[in-house]
């Protein structure tokens, strides 16, 4: 399900354009170069030419990203002319730093994958739909045949040592952990030199060799140079040398392409003298009825009916939330509808619904009673552990994000939530309103509780842009006043005049009912 690397980008992307300037995110459809084989077969099967069947392709992919919202600042498309230009010339470059040489090559390649394996790399393994015995890939599962050809090879065996350095010198170069440990031992058991181009017969579609029309450029090389393509990559271009936007901060990928990024690509950067990404975040996959989605089986989700029922913000507040880095997480409508009902209905729209349009108090004057005459509350009280709270709050989801965990960080907002609710039950200040003497005690329950609101609906913002703007109308919070550094208890003393209007019953609800159960 198109959903993974997509929104949890988004997320980290959306986080840090919320609290920072200068923030770029860049996607990709490596169309033509990460499915070379497939592509030229797809295309072959449709009666199309390769080049308009990946027009054809590109198109449902952009319409995807723009109704998932992903408001990413480049859509790359790897057959495009700038980035052929910066693939070539990171050919000539690596090659005349003696990085490429020709050579026959021999091993266990696999079409799906498009690589070659060694042999410490694949197993014989019983395919369960033809129950044949067949020789596949370790990592991916993926048949392998073998191959033999002439053709270009890299000399990453020569980067080994220098890669290790490096991961020493950056632990967290790979998140999680568990999956830098695999990186390391990776190296440490060995590299073989990597075939960089395929034979012209056996790949048409593809970049050129630059100065060898008989051989085709390597998917692999080709697809992650992408990366520094809308980087304005050869930097050396004429009045363009200060608008590079390399390195990266974060590059986000799913388990099965670890080696690609956190080896291959590392060791073509290093080999040219280029900055590393600061970071690559590797997420699990997701599973349907607990097996692998695939669209030759046919268990997949259509990303397009999903957004269609349950709303874009609801379903990345979904995937994120559920979502695994470390482990694979198992799609289902009822969990989505779990989530939606607990988080967001019962939990953030019932808060806001109760809070400002409650009976009996005034959120503007609260906020400016306890601006001007309010009193630290007992220690030890209800109030007193919901202001800690609050307080810690915004660190916690901070040091989330900077771990690269906005799940993590995610559920850290939404427990501030759960406790707010139960901190106002406990409370009950509708039991309070109209007695002049709980006046002073009404406005501190009031207060807590609209911060509360405030502060988690700007740090919701990268999730729920969208629904937070209309949260933080609702309270009248000033759209200047929504960056992390106003999430500090205490910080705003002026809002809590409606910027919209609340409208009656289900109008303006935030989250209001689904329509069906299941």
């Amino acid at each position: 399900m198109a959903g993974s690397a997509g929104q949890e980008g988004h997320t980290v992307h959306r986080d840090r354009r919320t609290w920072y300037e200068g923030v770029w995110y860049i996607t990709r459809e490596a169309e033509s170069w990460t499915e070379h084989h497939k592509i030229e077969r797809a295309a072959s099967k449709a009666g199309q030419d390769v080049k308009a069947f990946c027009d054809q392709n590109y198109k449902s992919f952009e319409v995807l990203a723009k109704r998932a919202s992903i408001d990413n600042d480049h859509f790359i498309r790897t057959s495009e002319p700038d980035h052929r230009f910066a693939v070539q010339h990171f050919w000539l470059m690596l090659k005349e730093r003696g990085h490429i040489y020709a050579s026959k090559h021999e091993g266990w390649y696999a079409v799906s994958d498009e690589t070659f394996y060694p042999a410490s790399a694949v197993q014989l393994t019983l395919d369960p739909s033809t129950g044949r015995k067949v020789m596949a890939s370790v990592e991916t599962g993926k048949e392998v045949e073998w191959t033999s050809e002439n053709n270009y090879h890299f000399r990453l065996s020569v980067f080994k040592d220098q890669l290790l350095e490096y991961y020493e010198s950056n632990p967290n170069f790979v998140v999680p952990a568990a999956r830098m440990n695999d990186v390391v031992q990776a190296v440490k058991s060995g590299l073989e030199d990597l075939s960089v181009s395929r034979p012209i017969e056996r790949l048409r579609w593809g970049i050129p060799v630059p100065d060898d029309d008989t051989q085709t450029i390597y998917v692999w090389l080709d697809a992650l140079i992408n990366y520094l393509t809308k980087a304005n990559y050869p930097f050396q271009i004429p009045g363009k040398e200060d608008t590079s936007a390399w390195p990266a901060d974060c590059h986000v990928i799913g388990k099965d392409i670890v080696r690609f990024h956190c080896i291959y690509w590392p060791a073509f950067l290093m080999a040219l003298d280029l900055p590393l990404p600061r970071q690559v975040l590797t997420h699990a996959h997701w599973t349907l009825g607990n097996e692998k989605m695939s669209k030759s089986t046919g268990n997949v989700v259509n990303p397009f009916f999903a957004l269609d029922r349950f709303g874009v913000e609801a379903m990345r507040y979904y995937l994120i939330h559920d979502g695994g880095i470390q482990d694979d997480a198992d799609y289902d409508n009822a969990y989505i509808i779990d989530r939606y009902r607990k988080g967001l209905q019962r939990g953030l729209g019932n808060l806001a619904s109760r809070i400002v349009r409650g009976k009996g108090w005034s959120i503007k004057l609260s906020v400016e009673e306890q601006a001007v005459t309010g009193k630290a509350p007992a220690e030890g009280s209800a109030a007193a552990s919901h202001r800690i709270l609050l307080m810690s709050l915004p660190e916690k989801v901070a040091a989330k994000f900077e771990a690269l965990n906005s799940g993590a960080a995610l559920k850290e907002i939404m427990n501030a939530v759960y406790a707010t609710n139960r901190y106002m039950q406990q409370a009950h200040p509708w039991h309070l309103a109209g007695n002049p003497q709980e006046l002073e005690n009404l406005d501190s329950i009031i207060y807590l509780c609209a911060e509360s609101l405030r502060i988690c609906g700007i740090l919701l913002q990268p999730y729920m842009p969208d629904t937070m703007k209309k949260l933080l109308d609702m309270l009248g919070v000033s759209p200047e006043a929504r960056k992390y550094e106003n999430t500090l208890l205490g910080s705003d003393i002026s809002y809590g005049e409606p910027l919209i209007d609340l409208g009656n019953g289900l109008q303006g609800v935030l989250f209001p009912p689904l329509r069906s159960n299941s």
